[in-house]
């Protein structure tokens, strides 16, 4: 069997394995999932009146604000689930299982990169709940076109895919799962600080920066567009910039911590 077949068969198996993991322990999934799906209906239906002011000042409908508060609601639920995969990397690195996987006889990469696409398929499965949700619930893109949908959804997968290298990293760097879930914490905490809830013009001004050179702010406002018709700008490039840059580094970085533990 040649090395790119045997990658892919190993591959599989491992990300098999990962989706049982996950269907076995299902309590860190409900948590992962039901975090944005809880703030979307805070937002909505206790904060929204307060919040929607700072889109045009106190005039915008609640239909408005649905519409302003999905995406970047989309793009915390793909924020949060990392956080599970660097927990998961982590209890294989303290029970001893990745020291088991590497007596045997598969391709190294396939133990890493099962996590990986394990990860992101739960990712994309929780935005598909919470985007069901979301329409329930009054959302409507109506002027989306099939190719801005399609556009919108592989954004989502590269967005996923960078941030699950980096939580692969975590968790392998992580002495123990309470840390990696700690150490996963800004995951979760950037889409808070982004333009998820409110411009970032009505931000204060010392905090506006914050909030603007981030990853998750181009990602949204570039998501935004594609379904919502506002402008994106430069946000499309910088959003694929900042997740070819995350992916390079996360797996760059999870690979040299994954071959200097010893055999």
């Amino acid at each position: 069997m040649n090395p790119v077949s045997l990658a892919v068969r190993d591959s599989t198996t491992m990300l098999r394995r990962n989706l049982l993991h996950a269907r076995r322990y299902p309590s860190l999934t409900l948590n992962i999932l039901l975090t944005p799906i809880v703030l979307l209906l805070l937002f909505v239906y206790v904060f929204g009146g307060v919040m929607s002011a700072g889109i045009t000042g106190g005039g915008a409908e609640r239909s408005e604000y649905i519409a302003y508060l999905v995406p970047g609601i989309l793009l915390m639920t793909i924020g949060a689930t990392p956080a599970g995969t660097a927990i998961s990397v982590s209890m294989d690195m303290t029970e001893g299982i990745m020291a088991r996987f590497r007596t045997m006889a598969i391709h190294r990469g396939s133990v890493l990169i099962g996590h990986v696409i394990g990860s992101v398929l739960q990712a994309l499965i929780s935005v598909a709940l919470v985007g069901a949700v979301a329409v329930a619930i009054g959302f409507r893109s109506t002027d989306a076109t099939a190719l801005e949908w399609l556009a919108a959804f592989g954004l989502l997968a590269l967005v996923s895919v960078a941030f699950t290298w980096i939580a692969v990293g975590l968790g392998l760097a992580s002495p123990n799962a309470e840390a990696a879930s700690n150490n996963a914490l800004p995951l979760i905490i950037l889409p808070l600080i982004s333009s998820a809830f409110v411009p970032i013009d009505a931000m204060p001004g010392w905090f506006q920066p914050i909030a603007q050179y981030q990853p998750f702010t181009p990602a949204i406002e570039t998501l935004r567009g594609l379904l919502l018709g506002t402008e994106i700008g430069n946000n499309g490039w910088i959003t694929i910039v900042w997740c070819l840059a995350l992916t390079a580094l996360g797996c760059s970085w999870s690979t040299s911590l994954f071959s200097r533990e010893p055999k």
